[in-house]
Formats: C-alpha cells, structure tokens, sequence
C-alpha cells in the first residue's frame, strides 16, 4: 500500500496476463468506502483485500473493457453486489461482448455485468472519498480512460501509457495515432512529478516518461 496524500492505493497483478488492478482508500477515513479500479481473472487476492477494509466498495471503475480487465467482474460483483460498474461511455456494449472485449479471441468467451454508469471525459467522479477527473485517452481502445487526482499527484492510466511502452495499437478498434495524441494532450499535459500507475508493469512518473519513452515524445 502506497500514500499519496489523501489515497492509498494497492496493486494487484492478476490473471495470466499480469493485469495491474487497484484498490484505492482514503488515508484520512477508513469509513469511507473504497473503490476498485479494474478486475482481472482471479481476482481473490484484491477482492479479499477489499473485504477487509471497514466498508465494502462504493464502484468499480474500468479503464476500459478488454478481457484482462473485466475478467474478474462476475466474481466481483458477487462478492460486493452493491458496488455498480463503471466505464466510459463509448464501450459500454463491449462487457456484454466477447468479441468486441475481444475475449472470444482468446480460447474463453468472457462475459460482465452491464455497466451501471457510463462515463463521460471531463467529469469528475467520486473515488475514496476525494475527485478524480476522468480523462478520455482513446487509442488503445476507443473508450479507454486515465484516472487523475490532482491532490494526490497520480493517473491511474490504464493501457495508454506504460514504463517506458504504450497500449498496443493491433487490436480492433485501436490506433496508433489516436493514441499518441492522447498520450500527449491529455498525459504529457500533466506535472512533471506525476506518478503513472499503468495498467501493466511498473508504475513511473509523467516526466520519466516524456524524458525516455521511445514510442510518444512530448
């Protein structure tokens, strides 16, 4: 578990894509109930880990909807069936999908729950009890989202950006000029000392990765 101000946030490699999901909490509450940022298969590590905070989670929040990040939600919501599921608007159809998540491509078929809410980019959203604005980074889907808080100083980036990579641009619905405008209007924009926390591998900041990233310069 990582501070951050007014957030801890814990990350959880899942499944067998190594999928990076987060638990986000208030470091100032415990009451206040946490939320979950992506779901993976075999997701008992984080989903424990959720229940034995004091409140179970208000939301889970997607990045976005290909399978490595929606294959835990079934369980999830079974664990916690309260907690609504969130994703930008633009993929809204793809959890109920398998070939948009593009699971049916995989050998297993992967279905979720409907979304609850569907997001739009610019809003601002209630996560562990403080603002997160949602910002729409399309590329390497089309509906794909960052996370920022700017009290905290993080993105939670999803598969845009990466420690020292970006999403992939192979996959249907992808492209790689769209990406790269999102990674520097809407990433790049953000200070220096941002801290990314990436949907895959290890976390970085915003400045490391306009400095060395090979694939996006500034």
């Amino acid at each position: 578990m990582t501070r951050h101000g007014p957030i801890e946030i814990e990350g959880y490699v899942l499944g067998a894509y190594g999928t990076n999901c987060y638990l986000l909490r208030s470091s100032e509450d415990a009451s206040i109930p946490p939320a979950i940022v992506d779901c993976g298969e075999s997701p008992a590590a984080l989903l424990d880990a959720a229940e034995r905070c004091e409140t179970p989670p208000s939301v889970i929040v997607l990045t976005h909807a290909h399978v490595d990040h929606i294959a835990g939600l079934f369980n999830a919501r079974k664990r916690f069936p309260d907690a609504p599921i969130w994703i930008h608007e633009n993929e809204g159809d793809w959890l109920t999908d398998a070939r948009l998540n593009l699971s049916m491509f995989s050998g297993s078929e992967v279905t979720a729950p409907p979304a609850g809410r569907l997001l739009k980019d610019g809003e601002k959203v209630e996560l562990a009890g403080v603002a997160w604005e949602v910002r729409h980074t399309p590329g390497h889907s089309p509906g794909s989202v960052s996370l920022y808080n700017a009290a905290a100083g993080i993105v939670l980036a999803g598969d845009a950006l990466f420690n020292g990579s970006i999403g992939r641009t192979d996959f249907p619905g992808c492209s790689f000029e769209q990406l790269e405008r999102s990674i520097r209007d809407r990433l790049y924009s953000l200070p220096d000392e941002t801290t990314v926390y990436p949907g895959h591998g290890p976390s970085t900041t915003i400045g490391r990765e306009k400095a060395t990233n090979p694939f996006v310069r500034p």
